[in-house]
This record gives C-alpha cells, sequence and structure tokens, in this order.
C-alpha cells in the first residue's frame, strides 16, 4: 500500500508504502480520501480498421497489468468502447471501461472521452472540440507532433482538457518531447497512453489519475481538473514496425482497389 498525505497548507507530503496499491490523501482545510489509478486513455480495439484486438484479449491485458480501466478510442466510431464497457460488466470485472473515439479532424486526430454518439470526421479542430462539449465529452490531443500518426500540430489556443505527452507507440521520444514541452509552456494537464493496436500491449503506456472513487464520471472529472500524469514506458521496437508495415500495406491496397 502506497499512501501519501498532502497539507495543503504547508504544499508538503509524506509518502510510504509499495506500488500495487496507492492512495493520496489530502489534508487542511479538509480531509480527502484519493485513489491515485492506472489508466491507459487510447486503446484501439477491433471496431478500428487497423486493429484485431478484441475486448475479452484487451480486458484480459488490462487486468494483468494491474489497471484500473482504461478508455477504447477507436477511429471515428464510439460502438467499440460501448460494446467493450457492457462486456466488462457481463463478465463482473472490477474495471472502468470508458467509451470514446479518435476522431479525425481535418487537420488530424482528437479523442474524445466519455460520449456515446459519434463525431462527423473531417471537421476543423474547432468544430470537432465543439460537437465533442455539445456530447459532454473530455477531449485529449493524442500525439500532436506525430505527423506519422495524423498528429495535430501545435494544440495553442484550443479547448482542451489535456495533451498525451506520451504516446508508447512512438519510435522515437522526439515527438513526445515537443508535446511535453508545449503543454507545460501552455499549463495544460498531461497524460499517457498505449495507442495499442494489439492486445499485448495495452497499459505499455498508462495515465496516473487522483480520483476519489473508481467511476466513469470521477475519473474524467479528474482528467479535467488536471489530477494526472503519464507514465510508462515504450511499445518493442520489432512491434512498432511491424504494425507500420501492416499499415503501409494496407494503404497500398486500398490505393489498388480504387484504381481497379
Amino acid at each position: 500500500m502506497r499512501i501519501q498525505i498532502f497539507n495543503q497548507k504547508t504544499q508538503k507530503s509524506l509518502d510510504f508504502g509499495t506500488e500495487s496499491f496507492r492512495f493520496k490523501i489530502y489534508i487542511n482545510p479538509f480531509l480527502i480520501l484519493l485513489l491515485s489509478m492506472k489508466f491507459d486513455l487510447h486503446v484501439h480495439s477491433e471496431y478500428s480498421k487497423d486493429s484485431k484486438s478484441s475486448h475479452d484479449d484487451i480486458l484480459k491485458t488490462a487486468r494483468k497489468r494491474g489497471l484500473d480501466g482504461f478508455a477504447i478510442c477507436d477511429h471515428d466510431t464510439v460502438e467499440g468502447g460501448l460494446a467493450c464497457k457492457k462486456r466488462a460488466l457481463e463478465l463482473g470485472l472490477e474495471l472502468t471501461v470508458i467509451p470514446g473515439v479518435e476522431v479525425s479532424s481535418s487537420k488530424g486526430h482528437i479523442l474524445v472521452l466519455g460520449v456515446s454518439q459519434n463525431i462527423e470526421p473531417r471537421l476543423s479542430p474547432e468544430e470537432t472540440i465543439e460537437r465533442a462539449r455539445n456530447l459532454g465529452g473530455t477531449v485529449i490531443i493524442p500525439h500532436p507532433f506525430k505527423k506519422s500518426s495524423h498528429g495535430i500540430g501545435s494544440f495553442e489556443g484550443l479547448d482542451i482538457d489535456a495533451v498525451e505527452v506520451f504516446n508508447s507507440r512512438c519510435l522515437f521520444n522526439g515527438a513526445n518531447r515537443k508535446a511535453a514541452a508545449e503543454a507545460k509552456k501552455l499549463g495544460i494537464p498531461e497524460v499517457a497512453g498505449s495507442d495499442s493496436h494489439v492486445p499485448e500491449m495495452v497499459g505499455q503506456a498508462y495515465t496516473e489519475i487522483d480520483a476519489p472513487e473508481n467511476t466513469l464520471d470521477a475519473v474524467l472529472e479528474a482528467i479535467q481538473e488536471g489530477k494526472v500524469s503519464p507514465a510508462g514506458k515504450n511499445t518493442p521496437t520489432p512491434i512498432i514496425l511491424k504494425q507500420m508495415s501492416g499499415s503501409a500495406r494496407r494503404k497500398i491496397k486500398k490505393k489498388l482497389f480504387r484504381k481497379a
């Protein structure tokens, strides 16, 4: 058990215990017990065309990795997240599945968490975020400076809740470092996600979230309030290269099909 006592007046804390279970206690002017939980905020399932991860396999890996939950963010559809959330409930698992979507805006990808309706792709980032807000979504910019994954680039001026500053699928960490630098400059909360397209990489990167309970609403509120920190490690290079080659083959087949 890991317990952290934080005094809001003196800004000092005591931290003790193990990494297997974590608590953070804030004191003065009142006492609040916060669970420190591990969430992978960027996971793809078989509902994404470039992923073959079944929901059962994702759930199995999440439990094995010690995650408290994760967000399913399939490309331009919320159906995968909703189905995975339902499956976790059917199995009686103590995992919080956040239904989400990775929306293809006109300038790059945008993650929207906690929504049950699709958002039209290819809108401007501003229009996409406005649609997300109308649906009550939590907005995160993923891998902003990773051009090969349709990064949006600079996110200055956008109405967002957090930035993915550690994406485990980055072959080199330059894009992650650049995202972290801009997030710090703008004072935007920093999160991490595996961007997993294969089940064994779920939880390779994750976000530590401090919330009073492991529920969908509490976790999303904690993200919006910036009670988050990125963690994890890079996806092994052979797996990244394998996924990149698979993506290249799909693009070639798509072009050949169009010509035919």
